[in-house]
């Protein structure tokens, strides 16, 4: 996928209003407060691990790629971990979703505030053989 699909994907999530119930779309998945994208998603590891590290590098690139583009549009992007968020979740502390969800797998996020709500990107991670996934999310929720 083209960074300019990724961009009208990001402006379609924007321009949506969230649901009342959770759902799948062609993109992705949406719920009360925040809708996601799999804007890019790589092959399953389970035959060859071996090049996980330099998949992971490109996703993590594509996801910077993108970055710079959107910050010609809304200024530099807020960097930060989710891993407080994760630890706070695993110890039993509620944690707002899509927060709860991108924590279990994105360690960390750049984010962006835009027209009342926010944007996300991260890159994907649940599993050594499971694919890398280049996501994004927009949602009224702000980061706990």
């Amino acid at each position: 996928m083209t960074s300019a699909r990724h961009l009208a994907t990001i402006e379609l999530l924007r321009s949506r209003p969230f649901p009342v119930r959770p759902g799948r779309s062609a993109v992705g998945s949406s719920a009360p407060g925040y809708h996601t994208a799999e804007l890019s998603t790589s092959e399953e590891f389970w035959d060859d691990p071996s090049h996980l590290e330099a998949v992971g590098e490109q996703f993590a690139a594509e996801r910077e790629a993108l970055a710079a583009v959107l910050s010609t549009r809304w200024g530099p992007p807020q960097v930060f971990s989710l891993g407080s968020m994760l630890a706070a979740s695993v110890a039993g502390e509620r944690i707002p979703e899509p927060w709860a969800l991108l924590s279990a797998s994105v360690p960390d996020v750049h984010l962006w505030r835009a027209g009342g709500r926010w944007l996300v990107l991260g890159v994907s991670k649940w599993a050594a053989e499971l694919p890398y996934q280049l996501l994004a999310v927009v949602t009224e929720v702000d980061p706990p």
